[in-house]
């Protein structure tokens, strides 16, 4: 056991704090899972999975914050200002917002490059499916990419910015990852905070590749089977000066390589709690020649 993963297993036998609440899982099939983004046609289900919830224990993280890094546990916690005015406006997100992501992921982890290639608002009181991108939270343990989809999609997402195959394969034979960057853009969160689940923790045996379908394009990622060794952190009052990193991705198996994460419901939430408010930007980061960088702990 490394030293991280006893600080972490000592503060939980301390009673670290903690709420108990419903997860809720795949049950194992025998067909591979699919999802469909939007209303598939008749007679095609919008999801070939069955699910199945448990009542788990999910430990607030915050005062051990900073022995939790990004490498080990696939996930990390940082204050980060920022300038943003109005979250739900893209020019401002990509003139604004962007920029100051890319540098905080340089700083924290390292990187020589960093790319955002797209962001998910949620909101469920403003989700319109069909009417606007706005979503809700996902209520599923899952990650976002799968071994084999981390890099299709960064083929895909490069090549569309007109780097050339030449440029894509150097990147590519490089240590990359594919990590969010997770924020409460309103109000501190109370209602569907995020709860992501130590890397460490999980079992290849537990990650089930399943399509997800899009209108023009199926993409691939892990829904994930129940197992008793799962530790679940959350970071609870989150507010729009913090951010959540999550690690969907990493090409390099001597680190944490997929952090499962779910919304979930929060008994300590008060019943008029307003409605989360958050943003995840999705991005990769590039080592380059500091393919054997371990992150130092969070600002």
């Amino acid at each position: 056991m490394s030293l991280n993963n006893q600080v972490l297993e000592k503060s939980i036998s301390q009673e670290l704090p903690y709420v108990e609440a419903n997860l809720t899982y795949l049950i194992p099939m025998a067909e591979k899972p699919v999802n469909y983004t939007y209303e598939p046609p008749a007679g095609i289900p919008r999801s070939n999975g069955t699910y199945q919830t448990y009542k788990l224990p999910i430990y607030n993280a915050r005062s051990i914050s900073e022995n939790i890094l990004l490498d080990r546990e696939g996930f990390a916690f940082t204050r980060h200002r920022t300038s943003v005015r109005d979250f739900y406006d893209e020019e401002e997100l990509r003139r604004v917002y962007y920029p100051e992501a890319e540098q905080l992921l340089q700083e924290v982890t390292g990187a020589t490059k960093v790319v955002i290639f797209d962001y998910t608002l949620r909101n469920a009181s403003q989700s319109k499916p069909g009417e606007n991108s706005i979503k809700e939270p996902v209520r599923r343990v899952h990650n976002d990419f799968t071994a084999k989809s981390g890099y299709t999609r960064a083929c895909l997402e490069l090549a569309a910015r007109g780097i050339d195959d030449a440029e894509i394969d150097t990147l590519l034979q490089q240590r990359f990852a594919i990590v969010n960057v997770w924020r409460a853009i309103a109000k501190p969160i109370q209602e569907s905070p995020l709860a992501v689940c130590d890397a460490q923790s999980i079992a290849s045996k537990d990650l089930v590749a399943g399509d997800l379908v899009y209108r023009d394009r199926i993409g691939e990622t892990y829904a994930i089977t129940y197992n008793s060794e799962h530790k679940w952190f959350y970071f609870p009052q989150m507010h729009r000066e913090e951010a959540l990193l999550i690690k969907c991705f990493d090409s390099a198996t001597a680190y944490a390589r997929f952090a499962a994460h779910t919304a979930f419901d929060d008994p300590t939430s008060p019943p008029d709690a307003p409605p989360r408010e958050s943003i995840e930007l999705r991005t990769f980061v590039f080592y380059g020649e500091n393919r054997n960088f371990l992150n130092a702990k969070a600002r």
